[in-house]
């Protein structure tokens, strides 16, 4: 960490001291300031790369040094030291900016992984920030999310992605790991949805051998496994109420304990979080910890629903579809005009999700090299007159409801189903001595199309 440069301002010597030479012996010269005043001619004189500000100054308010920074130099990391237990300045820092937070007293090890993280940065400017091919389309809303997404990446407050279900939002957070400082450390997603409440402090803080029945060796957890890294929350408005209490704590602390430990142990991750519920109702209805509501949605990051950028839908649909081609080897099928245009009209209550499980049945309908309209099987609905009524839309029609909850429903089925086709399959290419043509012939589809389903059955 060579010829790195960090402003330090705080009017207690006692502290400035101890931050010098912390940083110090990571190799990081630093120049001190005991006021607003005193940093901002330091800052005129000199190019930092990291600055640590407390929040009460004699001259001003911390807030005001990091407002300065984010219109003077953004690209420079800012943490704030907060009073011990003083969540809101440290949350309100966050959202005017701030890089992280630090809490008196200080610990040396939370100081020195926060220093890593912030002039990592430095380290990554010229790495392609760009998402767009990942997270496709050119629309507005889309422009703007990938925006968000870059500068989401250079801070390490906790963010809540929300959305409709199927619109994303694991791959927004994966993004934003990827795109920060974090990128080199694990990216762990959990959905707090499937884990057993009786095991849900154990799978989170991990335990210790003996500490309950079943505990036969020690256990990590998702928090220690995320060192280093970041840990997505999916589904985080499924918690239980005990184990929010824990959550927030763990969060605040930023150091869990161990089932059956006797000491906490010091983590460094960050925290990203998602749910297709509304959070803040929940909040309202007593059902979700306000307390743990305002340190999750420091920053909120509405991915939107398919519907609110019609365009993107064709640039998606080849995307998919040139993706599935590839994995059964084919040549990717073109969709037809009629079959474009019915997609654009479609309202889509799964969003890409449902997109992507559309086009996977019409590439295994198809024949020839063109997806046609019946390919796509798309359930009834009422066609929309302009796209000003799809931006205001939020909620599918009756009839689109009942379809999406009968497709959920149908997961037993589609089970039972392929078990038939597979059986099915196996007595066609038996009898005709696995001859794949022949066997297509007797099953009465196309040669790709039984290709794709022995590829999708793992039959080959």
């Amino acid at each position: 960490m060579s010829n790195h440069l960090a402003l330090i301002v705080d009017d207690e010597p006692d502290i400035r001291e101890l931050m010098m030479l912390t940083l110090g012996r990571m190799g990081i010269e630093s120049f001190t300031a005991a006021t607003l005043k005193e940093a901002y001619n330091l800052l005129q004189k000199h190019k930092f790369h990291i600055c640590l500000t407390d929040m009460r100054l004699p001259d001003g308010n911390g807030l005001s040094l990091v407002e300065h920074l984010q219109l003077k130099a953004p690209e420079m990391p800012c943490a704030v030291i907060t009073a011990h237990g003083n969540v809101e300045s440290a949350v309100q820092a966050l959202k005017y900016g701030a890089f992280d937070f630090v809490s008196k007293p200080i610990e040396l090890p939370i100081l020195r992984n926060l220093v890593k993280s912030a002039l990592k940065l430095n380290n990554t400017s010229d790495k392609d920030r760009r998402s767009r091919d990942t997270l496709l389309g050119e629309s507005s809303v889309m422009r703007t999310t990938r925006s968000m997404i870059a500068k989401l990446s250079r801070s390490q407050a906790p963010v809540y992605v929300s959305g409709e279900s199927g619109t994303g939002k694991e791959l927004v957070a994966r993004l934003i790991h990827d795109k920060g400082p974090r990128s080199e450390g694990p990216f762990i997603p959990v959905n707090c949805g499937a884990i057993p409440g009786e095991l849900m402090e154990s799978e989170f803080f991990g335990h210790k051998k003996g500490s309950f029945t079943g505990a036969i060796a020690d256990k990590q957890g998702l928090f220690l496994s995320a060192d280093g890294g970041t840990l997505f929350l999916d589904e985080v408005a499924d918690l239980p109420f005990h184990m929010q209490v824990k959550l927030l704590r763990a969060i605040q602390e930023k150091a869990v304990r161990p089932v059956g430990g006797d000491k906490e142990l010091s983590t460094d991750v960050r925290i990203l979080c998602a749910t297709h519920k509304d959070l803040a109702q929940l909040v309202e209805a007593g059902k979700f910890r306000q307390d743990l509501f305002y340190r999750l949605n420091v920053i909120e990051l509405r991915v939107p629903p398919l519907r609110e950028r019609q365009q993107d839908i064709p640039q998606l649909a080849e995307h998919i579809i040139k993706k599935l081609a590839q994995q059964i080897e084919i040549a990717p099928p073109q969709l037809t005009e009629q079959a474009k245009q019915a997609l654009y009209q479609y309202h889509f209550p799964g969003n890409v999700r449902e997109l992507e499980n559309i086009l996977e049945r019409a590439l295994t309908l198809c024949e020839g090299e063109e997806i046609i309209l019946s390919d796509l099987q798309l359930p009834q609905q009422a066609e929309r007159s302009s796209p000003l009524e799809t931006a205001t839309e939020t909620t599918p029609p009756p009839q689109q409801a009942v379809t999406a909850t009968a497709a959920n429903d149908n997961i037993l089925l589609e089970e039972h189903l392929e078990s038939i086709e597979r059986e099915l399959i196996q007595k066609a290419l038996e009898k005709t001595r696995h001859n794949k043509t022949k066997a297509a012939e007797l099953l009465g589809i196309t040669f790709r199309a039984l290709r794709y389903r022995l590829k999708k059955l793992d039959m080959e």
